[in-house]
């Protein structure tokens, strides 16, 4: 595939231009006629991600929103995917982060989008732990930007993606998720960044939570994820009169394939039936203002928010329920509240609510006359039956007034008196805390409680136990397995409190080695668990989870350091071989010579020794030894090795991409995503590599030294953790197609807990080396806003400054002043400023023709050339003081 072009994109460029503000003494150039930007740039909705791209899979519902509802739509995007792959060049880091903003602006105004805000928040690597995201963002300092960007650009509604740990589900994605839910409170509350005009949004939703047929039935017959939760479904195959009537679903997949640097060029045509068109998913998370539960029209999510709620209640009206507890017991009373506030007087105004057939509720509901923005409430004492089954059930609310009505719903969740519960991983208990303390419980609960387990071996399983009533109870705890699992004990007895949580644990033990292991056994990969709670007057707590295998190996001592050379000699690799051919992601091997492979490891004093022998039908893109990295675009083999066995994400491994050759020749190898990524000399000093490639080609075999201390802590000869991976790709396209490995799961490459297990018997670690890895070294280096062009011109057009910072005060500032002199291919303009800070000046055309920094030590107006003559030139002034100012001029022969 071609490396891509950034086409001159003329008409958004004229779009975007707003010129300089005008000065006594230098009067502006003429504004552009086709100067058509927000203005103000407020929005009515925002969609909250993580990289470029993230967008991609919401942008029919977000198109036709703008098209149909008349909505002016915005996207914010925490990185610039600096961090990801790149199958249209070798730009990496902050370059990288660039051709991607172009990439996403192009794609996003396919749909109509074109504001896009950046928070310059570094793409660092593929992980699937939020904690580590959140202390590389620094959680603090990038929700304060967030919030600013909701309030600077006020929409009244927010769509974010999937903050909930899901198997695969990447940890920047979930943190971007959970950065946009809490903006969605914290800019509300005055608390938070004094001196910004608060705003609340009055819809916060996240993407999934269902499936439905394809077809326009998709939006009304799907079926909840969570059958209490407020779902919405919008179909993509509706036609869009601005695209020359294409399906929506046609115009995003047209978006998505702008992404080619992410090798979506190919991508192919969205299905030319309507009928064979499904819905995009979205789950209402929370919301402040009035709706119609039930209501399944293409704009329903804009109900109360952006459009008026049916019932004619004055815009701007506030309805809400909220419950004394998410969880409630059969029999047991809780209290709902209703919360209505409107900025015009809603006399006799009452509350009521709708719950489940059985259910009681009393109060009055009376609210008296709401209005002045002031809320008032109405509470409610609600009680399930006692034979109300364990779930999640709605609970719907109706606000009536002589000046209308509206709607809302929430949601609780019925539970046992006491409940028994696998333990959560770390990250589990992690999301589960951060939902908790957010308000927002409903969104815990969809991952399943999994526990990882050596294949043949035992360990210890928690049971965590709550009792949810005023008196103590006491019972028994029992652990349902099955064939080829035992527990010890088989049940476990307990006594807790009134209100109080405990715990009981077991040791399970496999007991049949020969069963599958990893996504080759149980369900998926899962072998069920059931744990059984006993100890109140109903029907005992049954919740499920499961136990995933993980395959184990005994690595003999070599008896000598086997010779780096990519072939294996006779006794170099004593242990068993190890089956590579497994897959865990992407498309299956047609056959064995198509894509499968053994990997033999052993171990010296001083290193661990890999030999991976893959076979293999057609070669992959040969790159560049210049670009060695992000390996999984082509034939690679990757190594992760967990020292401890114990990391809860990859930043305490070590792993490491081999390329079998490259156009130089050689293999090369990198470190990514791991403890210290980058270069492999650089970053695992005294790692050696070779491989051999067969002719005709067949496949190849690579070989690797290792060091000890090249790894991030010492090796527990126990249970060091470890996988390898096989990376197969049959195109010239830099894109990976099949993904095969040792321990294999979805995602697992971000899964330490789930690489197997190896034993180094007899193994004693090289003095000095630590048992826990120290703070891992993470990238820094994002692409800045100051950098771009494109986020210059934006924020000149619409005042909200870059990067979700404040804006330059007065007292330090700088503009463009006068009309830019253009000649000989250069352009020479003046600006002004009032203090001390840092100019970057841009002149871009669709590409970037010249840039310069400039140094600004106080007040004062300067003349400055650079390179570049065509389109425009943008600058950003850094104030040194913090804040940023931004102008535009058009540039004129």
């Amino acid at each position: 595939m071609r490396r891509l072009a950034l086409p001159v994109i003329a008409a958004a460029l004229a779009a975007w231009l707003v010129p300089a503000p005008p000065s006594a003494a230098d009067p502006p150039p003429p504004a552009p006629a086709a100067a058509r930007h927000t203005g103000d740039g407020r929005l009515d909705v925002l969609f909250v991600g993580a990289h470029p791209d993230d967008e991609a899979g919401s942008l029919s519902t977000l198109g036709q929103w703008g098209e149909d509802a008349g909505a002016r739509v915005g996207v914010l995007t925490v990185t610039r995917g600096e961090g990801g792959g790149n199958a249209a060049g070798t730009e990496e880091g902050p370059p990288l982060g660039l051709l991607r903003e172009d990439e996403e602006r192009r794609a996003v105004g396919k749909a109509g989008v074109r504001d896009v805000h950046y928070l310059d928040k570094v793409d660092f690597y593929y992980t699937v732990s939020t904690p580590l995201t959140q202390d590389v963002w620094d959680h603090a300092a990038s929700l304060e930007k967030v919030v600013r960007v909701v309030r600077e650009t006020r929409p009244k509604v927010i769509v974010t993606m999937e903050p909930a740990p899901l198997p695969g589900q990447h940890g920047n994605h979930q943190e971007a998720a959970r950065l946009a839910s809490e903006a969605y409170f914290a800019a509300a509350d005055p608390r938070v960044l004094p001196g910004v005009r608060t705003w609340a949004p009055g819809r916060l939703f996240t993407s999934g939570g269902a499936s439905g047929p394809a077809g326009s039935a998709c939006a009304s017959a799907f079926t909840p994820d969570d059958p209490g939760a407020v779902v919405y479904g919008v179909w993509g195959g509706r036609a869009s009169a601005r695209n020359g009537g294409k399906t929506w679903a046609q115009v995003e997949r047209e978006a998505q394939r702008v992404y080619v640097s992410q090798g979506w060029g190919g991508f192919p045509d969205a299905p030319s039936d309507p009928g064979e068109i499904g819905c995009d998913y979205f789950t209402q998370a929370h919301s402040r203002v009035p709706f119609t539960p039930g209501n399944r029209d293409a704009a329903a999510m804009l109900e109360g928010a952006l459009a008026p709620a049916a019932g004619g209640l004055p815009a701007g009206t506030g309805f809400s329920l909220t419950t004394g507890s998410f969880g409630v017991t059969a029999g047991g009373a809780f209290t709902v509240t209703a919360h209505a506030r409107s900025p015009k007087a809603l006399p006799d105004a009452k509350a009521a609510l709708s719950v489940p057939r059985g259910w009681t509720v009393s109060g009055s509901g009376a609210l008296g006359t709401v209005g002045g923005g002031r809320e008032r409430t109405a509470t409610f004492t609600v009680r399930p039956p006692a034979t109300a089954g364990p779930g999640r059930v709605r609970i719907e609310g109706a606000l009536r007034s002589a000046r209308g009505s509206g709607g809302t719903a929430t949601s609780v969740e019925v539970r046992p008196e006491v409940t028994g519960a696998l333990e959560p991983l770390p990250r589990v208990a992690d999301f589960d805390g951060w939902a908790a303390r957010t308000g927002l419980p409903a969104t815990t609960g969809r991952v399943k409680r999994v526990l990882t387990l050596g294949s043949g071996r035992s360990r210890e399983v928690r049971v965590d136990l709550a009792n949810a009533t005023g008196s103590a109870r006491s019972g028994t705890v029992t652990l349902g397995l099955p064939k080829g699992f035992a527990a010890a004990p088989a049940s476990r007895p307990y006594e807790l409190a009134a209100g109080r949580t405990g715990s009981v644990t077991f040791t399970v033990t496999n007991t049949d080695a020969a069963l599958p292991t990893s996504n080759a056994g149980g369900d998926g990969g899962d072998y069920p668990v059931t744990v059984t709670t006993t100890g109140g007057p109903g029907t005992p707590d049954r919740q499920r989870g499961a136990l995933e295998l993980v395959p184990v190996a005994e690595l003999p001592k070599a008896a000598a350091a086997p010779t780096v050379d990519g072939r294996e000699e006779p006794g170099e690799y004593p242990g068993k071989a190890l089956d590579l051919s497994r897959l865990w992601e992407g498309t299956a091997c047609g056959s064995a010579a198509d894509c499968s492979a053994t990997g033999k490891v052993t171990w010296t004093d001083d290193a661990l020794h890999v030999l991976v022998a893959v076979r293999d039908d057609t070669p992959g893109t040969v790159l560049g030894a210049d670009d060695c990295k992000r390996h999984w675009r082509t034939d690679a083999v990757e190594i992760g090795i967990d020292p401890r066995g114990d990391s809860e994400n990859t930043s305490t491994t070590f792993k490491t991409g081999i390329l079998p050759r490259t156009s130089d020749g050689g293999p090369c190898f990198e470190r990514d995503a791991d403890h210290h990524q980058g270069a492999g000399p650089e970053t695992a000093p005294g790692m050696r590599v070779a491989a051999t490639v067969s002719e005709p080609y067949t496949g190849y075999t690579v070989e690797a030294e290792i060091p000890f201390r090249a790894l991030p802590a010492a090796v527990d000869p126990e249970r060091m953790g470890l996988d390898l991976f096989v990376y197969d790709s049959d195109t010239r396209d830099k894109t990976g197609q099949t993904r095969i490995g040792w321990s294999t799961w979805g995602g697992v490459q971000g899964d330490p807990y789930r690489w197997g297990l190896a034993a180094l018997p007899g193994h004693t670690p090289p003095p000095g080396l630590p048992t826990a890895a120290p703070p891992p070294v993470m990238p820094t280096d994002a692409a800045a806003s100051v950098n771009s062009p494109q986020s210059i011109v934006q924020a000149a057009g619409t005042g909200i400054p870059l990067a979700g910072g404040p804006a330059a005060p007065p007292s330090d500032t700088a503009r463009i002043v006068g009309r830019p002199a253009v000649s000989g291919g250069t352009t020479t303009f003046r600006f002004r400023a009032t203090g001390p800070g840092t100019a970057y000046a841009h002149v871009w055309d669709g590409k970037v023709l010249g840039t310069k920094k400039i140094t600004v030590a106080g007040a004062g107006t300067r003349s400055v050339t650079l390179p570049g003559a065509t389109g425009v030139l943008a600058v950003a002034f850094q104030a040194r003081g913090g804040g940023t100012a931004s102008s535009t001029a058009r540039l004129t022969g």
